[in-house]
């Protein structure tokens, strides 16, 4: 007589991230030591929301052990949202249930969150999830200082672009644009910005009145380089969230209506080069002020994403994955996983939501955090007591080729 053994599905939702793999692997290991089959569901939700079973691939140890070290997916992944209709989670649940699967490991952003706890609570008890949090944008509502997965790998990728980018900046004398994924956030522009010691780094989080006038972004990033005049170096990188794509005055990007959104609701970030935006902007106020530099824009984001991940995000998303496959094997439910202090702790999903809208909660930067106070120390931007400092600010609008008064005025709303 043989007994049948339980089956986990796993899949991967969103963009992709690097770790992806590992989870994949770890999950799929401890399931299989405790008793269970595993089925890597390929593409998201995407075919099962169709009502397929096709699009699946059973795991094996064997098949798994190594594919930690690689980034990409081994399942694909997908935007799709089963949570647009109650049709097509209800299809999701009938495809799982056809493939025998009972408990499902679920990969991925806030969105993909969002439909897990939908779909768990749909299935009334028929179905154990457990969500893997997983974004190279550090969004997810997790404790402060307790990273999504992807994002230490996506930094370091992105440290070495700008350092780069900063040595061929003081070698051309001019000055780069660097865009930042991200989304609504400005912690992946922040981190690559800190720690590879970039001139000045600008993020959404920062603006407390919305909408923000494109002038003040403009008078912001003109400041920062007029100040760098003053010292005697033409050259710098700005490192820019593109996340203020979402804040900045629609009207002056020509209105947003045109740009395609995604199936989660999202503004495709892409669609807007809010990076070109700036550099021209700033080109033609540069001329206006006299001023002469070359400004280069340059989109970092997709090189990041599938990179192979580096040893941390390789421990920790083995440690993830592992937990995720144990709380199902126990027989939880209806969480996200998350290391904090060393250890496993389940943030149910009912605590995720923001009760406001409805959704998943974002973790945006803390400016208010000492460690956000600090890299605003090491930026080059002008600042109150430059505009105080009757020297500073007499220099500065020398170089700006402004009366001191009308340099104050225009520049005091940028701080």
């Amino acid at each position: 007589m043989t007994t049948q053994h339980p089956t986990v599905g796993i899949l991967v939702g969103g963009g992709p991230a690097p770790g992806i793999n590992s989870v994949i692997s770890a999950a799929t290991i401890r399931s299989i030591l405790g008793g269970a089959d595993v089925l890597g569901i390929i593409d998201g939700f995407k075919w099962l929301m169709e009502g397929g079973t096709g699009q699946i691939r059973p795991l094996s140890i064997e098949e798994v052990s190594r594919i930690h070290f690689r980034g990409g997916s081994y399942l694909g992944t997908a935007r799709a949202n089963p949570t647009k209709s109650s049709e097509q989670l209800d299809n999701v649940l009938s495809s799982l249930t056809r493939l025998g699967i009972t408990r499902l490991v679920t990969i991925g952003g806030d969105d993909t969150a969002f439909s897990a706890m939908k779909l768990e609570e749909r299935a009334g008890g028929r179905l154990q999830v457990v969500h893997v949090p997983k974004t190279i944008d550090n969004d997810l509502d997790l404790p402060y200082g307790v990273p999504t997965f992807g994002f230490q790998t996506a930094r370091h990728i992105g440290v070495e672009i700008v350092k780069n980018l900063m040595v061929d900046a003081r070698t051309t004398a001019r000055w780069y644009l660097v865009v930042t994924m991200g989304r609504k956030a400005g912690h992946l522009a922040l981190g690559i910005g800190k720690a590879a010691g970039a001139t000045v780094t600008v993020i959404p989080e920062e603006f407390r009145e919305r909408p923000v006038k494109l002038k003040r972004v403009v008078d912001l990033l003109i400041g920062a380089m007029i100040k760098r005049f003053g010292q005697g170096r033409t050259d710098g990188v700005a490192v820019v969230a593109e996340g203020l794509i979402e804040i900045l005055d629609p009207h002056e990007l020509g209105g947003l209506e045109h740009v395609e959104h995604d199936e989660h609701g999202h503004l495709r970030m892409t669609e807007v080069d809010i990076g070109d935006v700036l550099r021209r902007e700033l080109r033609r106020e540069l001329r206006t002020l006299g001023l002469s530099t070359t400004v280069v824009s340059k989109n970092v984001g997709y090189e990041l994403r599938c990179a192979d991940p580096i040893p941390y995000d390789i421990e920790y998303t083995r440690d993830l994955g592992y937990c995720a496959a144990q709380y199902l094997l126990d027989g939880g439910t209806a969480a996200m996983v998350s290391i904090q202090n060393g250890r496993f702790i389940p943030i149910p999903f009912k605590q995720m939501v923001d009760p406001s809208t409805g959704r998943t909660r974002v973790r945006m930067v803390e400016i208010e955090s000492q460690s956000y106070h600090i890299a605003r120390q090491y930026m080059i931007r002008l600042n109150e007591d430059d505009l105080r400092s009757q020297d500073a600010v007499g220099r500065y609008a020398t170089l700006a080729n402004l009366p001191i008064d009308a340099f104050r005025d225009r520049f005091k709303a940028a701080l």
